[in-house]
């Protein structure tokens, strides 16, 4: 039976309706929903508000470092000591290094911008906050759904969002209806914030359907990834932010790592790499595996042991970067659209701060009896405020990491910021070039590399740490990760490219499988996908479409 035949015999879905639709339970979508409650108390009325998540509870799919600047959170929630946010060590200890292969040269304070300081910012599990922040929303009366992926958006006549449909649940792997189907359900506003994180999918239709990224540069982006470690009490240092670069990328290859040492004797260690790096052979997740090995880090793990791992893009573009944000019924907030500080590499803060002012441009809508229409305030709220003021002073780190390799470019960005900080506003703005699936040279070009084994101690397989993200998929649904052409793979990106999807995955789910006296072919292991969009953004044919799986599915994060 064709899709469009099943899809014909569907039972219509059942409709909410609601003044304000968000999709997606991170810190933007979750500070949009806190304050248009605040202002609808302030107001002495009230507006309806629901928060789709496809994790399987809100904060599931949270992963970041995390240190936060809190001065999204203190204006957000001013009392929020009071109120017991889980946000409890402060950085104590500030330290930037350079890693030769043997060597770690530690760089002056001093010498680093201003804005580089994390003095007054606080090491976090960022899900812990978010599932603290969803707690707050639902008390003041936010309905709140984890475990429902929004899968489509709906328009009206005029094209304009009207909201989204969460996705049927109980469909098979064939694409038909089991015993357990039920159908999704519309969700209509009269306004649909998307803050999907990085990537997300509708935010990536809705970029196309309104060419939002019209006269903008290409985004540009990282993949994280992230272990959470238990160490031994003797060598925890509470308070203490360590930030590195170099080996073991070279200069050609950006990226940098993180180890934050917080809580009762947790250390969140991480590593950065930005996804416009040339190698197809270059394994982002093996690369992380053999910085833990240097001999200034990988002392902190003796005797300590892995609790948590899991991996995420990150959106890296920055100012040059950020599509426009509004269109006819909707905004779209937080990492959808792009407010990452690279260099201090922190999102949070703008993040909930987007939240606030699309909230902010809603709510005065609403009260004007507007919907439907483009809240064109929360976009200026963006260019010219704190945002805007967050952003533009490092505008140029990035394309000049990009241009002048590892070791030039972090001392031109320095530079650079030096300079804003001194006369606000810079002397220019350097865009970024091609786009990151392009920039993978052709394998008959490019060095292989030898990664060592791992030791299953201090350095582990990609299986055995996704076991330690709590993923977890239903195995009779359809695969979400979707390819335009099924030749491609093997026909082009194998033969031109050594088929990177091996290597660029963090999860193990792509596979290039030979069988004896057979040909090669491509195998998609999606029960261990992270989602982490890494595919989506780097497949050198675009032949990859990441889209939500069934709600609930995915990686479940403790304390991540």
């Amino acid at each position: 039976m064709a899709e469009a035949e099943y899809a014909a015999e569907l039972p219509p879905r059942e409709a909410m309706e609601f003044d304000v639709v968000i999709v997606g339970a991170g810190p933007a979508g979750l500070a949009a929903a806190i304050r248009l409650k605040q202002l609808a108390a302030e107001a002495g009325s009230d507006v309806s508000v629901v928060v789709v998540e496809k994790g399987s509870a809100v904060g599931a799919h949270i992963l970041s470092g995390a240190v936060i600047d809190p001065k999204g959170l203190n204006r957000l929630i001013p009392d929020w000591k009071e109120k017991g946010a889980p946000v409890e060590t402060a950085v104590t200890d500030d330290r930037f290094y350079f890693l030769t292969k043997t060597k770690a040269l530690r760089l002056p304070n001093m010498f680093m911008p201003p804005l580089m300081s994390n003095h007054g910012n606080y090491i976090v599990s960022l899900g812990a906050l978010v599932t603290w922040l969803g707690e707050q929303a639902a008390e003041m009366g936010v309905e709140v759904y984890p475990g429902f992926a929004a899968s489509e958006v709906l328009y009206d006549e005029n094209g304009a969002v009207v909201g989204i449909a969460t996705g049927d649940m109980g469909v098979g792997r064939d694409g038909q209806p089991t015993d357990a189907f039920v159908r999704g359900m519309e969700l209509r506003g009269k306004y649909t914030f998307f803050a999907e994180g990085a990537r997300g999918s509708l935010t990536k239709s809705l970029i196309e359907q309104f060419r939002l990224s019209d006269g903008r540069d290409p985004q540009k982006f990282g993949i994280g990834l992230k272990e959470l470690w238990r160490i031994a009490p003797e060598k925890h240092q509470p308070g203490l932010v360590q930030h590195s670069f170099g080996w073991p990328l070279d200069d050609r290859t950006g990226g940098g790592s993180f180890l934050y040492h917080y809580g009762e004797d947790l250390v969140a260690v991480g590593f950065v790499l930005h996804l416009n790096y040339e190698n197809p052979y270059l394994s982002p997740y093996d690369e992380f595996q053999r910085f833990k090995t240097h001999p200034s880090i990988r002392g902190t793990f003796e005797g300590g042991k892995r609790i948590g791992y899991g991996a995420r893009a990150i959106t890296e573009g920055g100012w040059q970067s950020i599509p426009k944000l509004t269109f006819p019924g909707g905004a779209l907030l937080g990492c959808a659209a792009g407010f990452v500080n690279v260099p201090r590499i922190k999102g949070s803060h703008n993040a909930i701060l987007s939240g606030m002012a699309a909230a902010e441009a809603a709510f005065a809508a609403l009260a004007e009896g507007r919907q439907q229409d483009e809240l064109s305030a929360y976009e200026t709220a963006v260019r010219e405020g704190d945002i805007a003021a967050d952003l533009k002073p490092v505008r140029n780190a990035k394309p000049l990491w990009s241009r002048f390799g590892t070791y030039l470019g972090i001392a031109l960005g320095g530079l650079d910021m030096w300079i804003n900080t001194l006369i606000p506003g810079g002397l220019f703005t350097l865009s970024h070039k091609k786009p990151d699936y392009a920039t993978l040279k052709r394998a008959q070009n490019a060095k292989t590399i030898d990664y060592p084994k791992p030791d299953g101690v201090l350095t582990f397989d990609r299986l055995t740490n996704v076991s330690f993200s709590g993923t977890n998929h239903e195995e009779n649904q359809p695969v979400h990760l979707k390819l335009t052409d099924t030749r491609v793979p093997v026909a082009i990106n194998l033969p031109e490219f050594a088929e990177p999807a091996q290597r660029y995955c963090p999860a193990g789910v792509y596979e290039i499988v030979v069988e004896p006296g057979g040909d090669p072919r491509f195998q998609i292991n999606a029960q261990n996908c992270v989602h982490c969009k890494t595919c989506d953004i780097k497949d050198p044919s675009q032949n990859i479409n990441w889209v939500c799986p069934e709600g609930g599915g995915g990686p479940n994060y403790a304390g991540m």
